[in-house]
């Protein structure tokens, strides 16, 4: 099995739509498509994000990084929230994308999540990382 993020994308116009949508029916639909993820066995993580206009940016183009607080300046596209989960292959999270509950005008762009065992084993950084996996019960 292999993780793939979902990464929920929206536009200004997709969150305007999602606003009017009644937050029960939201809840209920997202509620839904959680319950079937669990059932088969696939859902890692599950979180939507806060307001971008509450966020802050950080800004490394120069030699000191600058924090800009929200609303951000052009917003194209906005990132709302993530999945991720422990799958076959990329086909199947992309079926799993597929039957997601989505604002029309929104995406969801699907990224493997490489695991720890393909970075060198040798580094003592990964060799740290791996240990607080263990004990955390992450591996």
């Amino acid at each position: 099995m292999t993780k793939y993020m979902l990464i929920m994308r929206n536009t200004d116009e997709s969150l305007a739509t999602m606003m009017e949508t009644p937050f029960e029916d939201m809840l209920a639909s997202v509620g839904r498509f959680n319950e079937e993820l669990i059932k088969a066995g696939v859902l890692v993580a599950a979180e939507g994000l806060d307001d971008a206009a509450k966020g802050v940016v950080v800004d490394y183009s120069g030699e000191t990084p600058v924090v800009t607080d929200g609303p951000y300046g052009e917003t194209k596209e906005l990132f709302g929230g993530f999945y991720i989960l422990d799958v076959a292959s990329q086909e199947e999270a992309i079926e799993w994308a597929k039957r997601m509950p989505a604002i029309p005008g929104s995406k969801s762009e699907i990224r493997r999540v490489p695991g720890i065992d393909e970075f060198p084993q040798d580094n003592e950084f990964v060799q740290r990382e791996r240990a607080w996996r263990e004990q955390t019960g992450q591996l």
